[in-house]
């Protein structure tokens, strides 16, 4: 158990977080820590692989490494939602915003590898959102937010914590990862937090 390996994949809204998550998912077999949550599933959303959904009362029987609460529903990433990826692989990924990152290196330590993602240029950030279909005017609020002004830039509690990573180029990007996860999976730990 103490070899398990947790990617915390965090970074702003549009770094490409989701992407990196699945490409360790599709290329590693590394499962989602699937969170938990007490809002009501959307259409085709299945209990136990878009999230746990939680009543009030089941949401609290879980021990939570972080929970927020967000437009009047709780979600969270909790110790039994680890123990259950892991009962699938060794290694396992989330993605987190950066106080929730914070939260699983303090708790986990050694077992939590943090993958701060990061872009050269911020407006590039814009573009990605608004190509994906958000609306423009949710897009510009999420930008000012002061959650996005916080994750784009790695918070002190994970400098010499985390390895960073420059999306802005998605071939480079899965080289990147490729080395990090080649040595981390043989135990090796890269020396230089930057993943050039």
């Amino acid at each position: 158990m103490k070899d398990n390996k947790v990617f915390v994949i965090t970074g702003a809204t549009g770094v490409g977080k989701t992407t990196i998550a699945r490409y360790l998912q599709e290329n590693y077999r590394m499962p989602r820590v699937i969170t938990h949550t007490t809002r009501r599933p959307r259409e085709r959303e299945v209990n136990g692989i878009a999230y746990y959904f939680e009543t009030d009362d089941s949401f609290e029987n879980n021990h939570y490494l972080e929970r927020v609460t967000y437009a009047g529903a709780k979600y969270g990433s909790s110790y039994e939602g680890l123990d259950r990826a892991w009962q699938k692989s060794q290694y396992i990924t989330i993605v987190l915003d950066t106080a929730g990152a914070i939260t699983y290196a303090q708790e986990l330590g050694s077992r939590a590898i943090i993958i701060f993602v990061t872009v050269t240029s911020p407006s590039v950030l814009v573009d990605r959102v608004q190509v994906r279909g958000d609306d423009p005017h949710a897009v510009k609020q999420r930008v000012a937010s002061p959650e996005f002004l916080r994750d784009m830039k790695l918070p002190q509690n994970l400098k010499g914590r985390a390895y960073e990573l420059v999306n802005d180029d998605w071939s480079k990007t899965k080289t990147r990862l490729d080395l990090l996860v080649t040595d981390i999976m043989h135990g090796r730990r890269l020396p230089k937090k930057q993943l050039e």
